[in-house]
């Protein structure tokens, strides 16, 4: 099987009409079988090279870690030597593209999506979400739609509701910037992949 590689990782967005028939029940069920049974598997290999038979889109080198959810996998990049923590929620339905070297901690909430609160039913309205190249997400951030840009930082338990800048760092709810990072530092492999995780 050739493995999907993010040269550049790009963003995959899903078409304006939901999916319907086999269509939506492949996608449920590849949801129900990854979050319910192959994201406890203690295998990268594994796990990801389902995700990849789904649709996503993995760079190389690398790593989601076990008890992460996915959801709309088809429309899911992630770059190369990136790492995405453990019991993290990937919600990319509508479309989420994670850059090279990023570093997601674990319990970090990804939403893909915005309630339309003034139709019937509170319908859902898939929402892009990007993450550039050498941004760090801290433990139990939850990020709404957003554009976190290339080296940003943000702080654990921060909710992110806005752009963020170029090597901001953020935090806080409300967030608030509360430093710059050095663009001079933004020169190193941020790949983690251990064994048996």
């Amino acid at each position: 099987m050739a493995r999907r590689r993010a040269a550049a990782p790009k963003l995959k967005v899903p078409p304006a009409a939901p999916p319907t028939g086999l269509r939506r029940l492949r996608d449920r069920l590849s949801e129900q079988i990854f979050n319910l049974v192959l994201t406890h598997v203690p295998s990268h290999t594994v796990r990801q090279g389902f995700l990849r038979a789904c649709g996503a889109t993995i760079g190389e080198r690398s790593a989601i870690m076990r008890g992460t959810e996915v959801y709309g996998i088809a429309y899911l990049t992630i770059g190369d030597e990136t790492a995405i923590g453990w019991r993290c929620v990937l919600d990319a339905r509508g479309g989420l593209c994670i850059g090279d070297n990023v570093t997601v901690a674990s319990d970090v909430h990804f939403l893909g999506t915005r309630r339309d609160i003034d139709r019937p039913g509170l319908r859902h309205v898939p929402v892009p979400t990007v993450v550039g190249d050498y941004a760090w997400i801290a433990s139990r951030a939850m990020v709404l739609p957003a554009h976190i840009k290339r080296g940003a930082v943000v702080a654990g338990q921060a909710t992110v509701m806005r752009d963020i800048e170029e090597c901001e760092v953020v935090g806080g709810d409300p967030l608030k910037v509360i430093g710059q990072r050095d663009p001079e530092a933004l020169a190193y492999t941020a790949g983690y992949r251990p064994l048996f995780s």
